[in-house]
């Protein structure tokens, strides 16, 4: 009966022929099994014609949900990971997950209870809230126009909400919070939302043709974005150096990036960064001799981050700072 609940669950239509054969059962059998899922409050009903078979409806009220063993513990798994992750709401999380485990029999329960792990702590505060995010979500679904007020990072935390009218595209978690991709209305381009900065407000404005978001993965496009790239999901700054040391010793500290072995004492890097001056000064955690450094605007940025240190080393008592000359602005900015 499980498995011909997941199949059920799996299409919008299944010939009783093709059940009967996938579960290796008797028609006799199948029409037995399909009527008790009835008396369990499922809404199957029976299609007529050559291929006549069985449909599963929603219904108005939850029936009793059915799984297998695998289904179960996987459940279980994943709402202990979003109560401890703070991914959803942990306290209702933790409640789902109790009034599952018992109602487990005690096989699934020892497994379950097997399944601990703990959670780095994180310097970005999670903010699910339920109601925003259905708000939000439901809006991305239908293809209807949002308005909402938004406080941008740049904003004083004081100031009136800027008011925002986007076509929402998709809703996405990540890096410890909730976003929003949108094609935004009033400046006709695609922009990235925090939810928790966002209040929503109803109703919603008309419906809308969905827009692809640019290299059609929004996983890729808010990659780039949270990399500082308002194109593909690469560093707008990447260059190279040979480091001074073993090429096992660099590998483990090197996240994203290649590394190449030269030999005993020496490695080549290539990896990339938001800035120059930033890929410039993460390459200076490594505590060794860098030559080969390529493009020159890497070279030209270790050679500004010198003078800064510098100026850094001979800084009077008073903590007055002492301005270099000709500094160039090395920095890339964007718009988020």
């Amino acid at each position: 009966m499980l498995k011909l609940l997941s199949l059920l669950e799996s299409r919008r239509d299944w010939p009783g022929r093709v059940l009967s054969e996938r579960l290796e059962i008797s028609d006799r059998t199948l029409r037995r099994d399909i009527d008790h899922l009835r008396e369990l409050g499922y809404r199957i009903t029976t299609f007529k014609g050559p291929d006549g078979g069985y449909r599963l409806d929603a219904g108005s009220e939850l029936p009793p949900l059915l799984f297998d063993d695998d289904q179960a513990v996987a459940l279980a798994t994943a709402l202990q990971t979003a109560a401890a992750s703070g991914a959803a709401d942990g306290e209702a999380a933790l409640r789902a997950l109790t009034t599952v485990r018992q109602v487990m029999p005690s096989r699934l329960r020892h497994r379950v209870d097997s399944v601990t792990f703990s959670t780095l702590p994180s310097d970005t505060e999670v903010v699910a809230d339920p109601a925003k995010l259905l708000a939000v979500s439901t809006a991305a679904r239908a293809c209807e126009v949002l308005r909402f007020g938004y406080v941008s990072v740049r904003d004083d935390p004081d100031a009136e909400p800027s008011r925002r009218r986007v076509e929402p595209r998709h809703v996405v978690f990540g890096n410890g919070r909730w976003y929003l991709v949108a094609w935004d209305l009033d400046v006709d381009d695609w922009r990235v939302y925090r939810l928790d900065r966002m209040s929503p407000r109803i109703p919603t404005g008309p419906r809308f043709t969905p827009r692809a978001v640019p290299g059609g993965d929004v996983r890729d496009f808010l990659a780039g974005r949270f990399k500082g790239s308002v194109g593909e999901n690469t560093w707008p700054c990447t260059g190279e150096v040979v480091l001074h040391l073993p090429a096992q010793e660099v590998i483990p500290f090197v996240t994203e990036g290649t590394v190449e072995d030269l030999g005993p004492d020496r490695c080549r890097l290539r990896v990339g960064s938001w800035s120059w001056v930033a890929l410039a000064a993460s390459l200076g955690r490594f505590d060794t001799a860098l030559t080969d450094v390529a493009p020159p605007e890497l070279a030209d940025a270790f050679a500004l981050l010198s003078r800064r240190f510098a100026d850094t080393s001979i800084r009077p008592r008073d903590g007055a700072a002492v301005p270099s000359q000709n500094e160039p602005d090395r920095r890339r900015t964007t718009d988020g």
